[in-house]
């Protein structure tokens, strides 16, 4: 594989952490997995299956295929992080490949349904379910249970999220959690105070409305009414869950109210007109209204603050999502997953425990990705960081983390189609196509289906 086109900077860590979800094709994927699933036996017999035994020769020539997606910012801590890797075991090449978010999962289907997954590759809760249901990600259990990827100074619950049907499926990236980034320069210049931690969802659509009346055609907030996430967190306030397992764990009358807030919002000034709002729909940190100026408020994920940084000049704050914070909880905002055919599972093993737990690693990757695993190197990583963003972040969680309640289970397979689904059942709402008891109705109807 050769490094991809650069992604335009500001690309989104999501979703994953992240919110985007365009360019994800679940029917694509299905399709091409179900591919992968034919293929897989028949590249077995070509190349040592990652379920097989490794070469044992710790000298051998190695060659591993490395794939993400993310920002240039992103490109290059990664790119530099690997290299540290390589210079410390001259037999292994790295080949790194990343691209934008847009078209990634449609990517690694493609090359998935070869039986050719990248030996490492990143995933977040869209892909998790998806790619382990279909045995394309490498047991990882062997490896946590005999300390080759050591996860003794780990959160236990990021450890855990990393799990599916008894097997670690993949290793956490990191740990973030949703987060509003508002535009403190333009909340000064208008004398308003910043959103805080506890406001309720009328509380900060009221003051978005008086943000939008000081300032024509500036917005208090982005409607978030399209980003699952916003509904999750809005769901576990009331002491309720976005899924039961493989179902969904509310209800229309959850949903159709759900839409009517964010309805009654626009129609106080609250949030923007609905072509406003498709600008930012699909998560780009590049487009998100805060950073193009249109709106004092963003829907975010609490690691994403340094990149969006970079792509304005108005100074951004930072701060939890409307409701109790209890809805919140400490999320893994990628993983790093191996491939069930690579050639050398011992290998990709010693990089990705490289990854999270190296010390010097952890100091390159900052919280990019989130705040390391290790807690030894997030402290470490927190101690020498010059990015004040990257500061403020860790000061975030650091905060935050206290008033979580507890994580929920990883999302079942059908979570990316229901993202996609959900955003663009919210955008005919939106746009005044359809009532908010229509659209609930057609997106229950159609989960169903995806869910099934």
């Amino acid at each position: 594989m050769h490094p991809a086109t650069p992604a335009p900077a500001g690309t989104p860590a999501q979703h994953h952490g992240s919110l985007p979800t365009a360019g994800w094709n679940r029917r694509h994927l299905l399709r091409t997995l179900a591919g992968a699933a034919l293929a897989v036996p028949a590249a077995g017999l070509l190349a040592a299956c990652g379920d097989d035994e490794p070469a044992t020769d710790p000298n051998a020539k190695v060659n591993i295929s490395f794939f993400w997606w993310g920002g240039e910012a992103r490109a290059k801590l990664t790119e530099e992080a690997l290299k540290l890797y390589t210079s410390k075991h001259s037999n292994v090449t790295i080949t790194p490949t990343w691209q934008a978010f847009t078209g990634y999962y449609d990517k690694l289907a493609t090359i998935a349904a070869g039986g050719n997954a990248p030996d490492i590759f990143q995933l977040d809760d869209n892909g998790l379910a998806e790619y382990a249901g279909r045995n394309v990600t490498l047991d990882l259990s062997k490896y946590t249970g005999n300390g080759k990827i050591d996860v003794s100074k780990h959160p236990e619950s990021l450890t855990k999220y990393g799990q599916l049907a008894g097997k670690q499926v993949a290793i956490a990236t990191g740990e973030n959690t949703p987060a509003i980034v508002y535009d403190k320069t333009t909340l000064a210049a208008l004398g308003v105070d910043a959103p805080q931690i506890g406001w309720t969802y009328d509380q900060i659509i009221t003051w978005a409305a008086g943000v939008s009346a000081k300032k024509p055609g500036y917005y208090g907030m982005m409607d978030p009414s399209a980003d699952y996430k916003a509904l999750w967190l809005w769901l576990r306030a009331q002491g309720k869950e976005f899924y039961d397992g493989p179902k969904l764990a509310f209800t229309e009358a959850d949903l159709t109210s759900w839409f009517k807030l964010w309805v009654d919002a626009r129609a106080k000034g609250a949030t923007p007109p609905a072509d406003l709002v498709h600008e930012a729909v699909d998560g780009s940190v590049t487009k998100q209204l805060v950073v193009t100026g249109k709106a004092a408020v963003s829907f975010m994920w609490s690691n994403q603050l340094s990149e969006m940084q970079k792509a304005t000049k108005s100074d951004l704050g930072m701060t939890a999502y409307p409701g109790d914070p209890k809805g919140q909880w400490a999320r893994a905002s990628t993983y790093w997953a191996g491939s069930r055919t690579t050639k050398s599972p011992e290998v990709v093993a010693d990089i990705i425990n490289f990854l999270v737990n190296d010390v010097e690693a952890g100091k390159i990757l900052g919280v990019d990705r989130g705040l390391p695993n290790n807690l030894d190197v997030r402290k470490a990583v927190s101690d020498g960081l010059t990015d004040q963003k990257m500061k403020d972040t860790v000061a975030f969680e650091n905060e935050i983390a206290p008033k979580f309640g507890p994580a929920p289970a990883p999302p079942p397979k059908g979570h990316s189609g229901l993202r996609n689904t959900l955003r663009d059942i919210a955008e005919t709402v939106t746009y005044g196509k359809q009532a908010p008891e229509a659209a609930a109705k057609q997106f229950f109807t159609e989960a169903a289906a995806k869910l099934a």
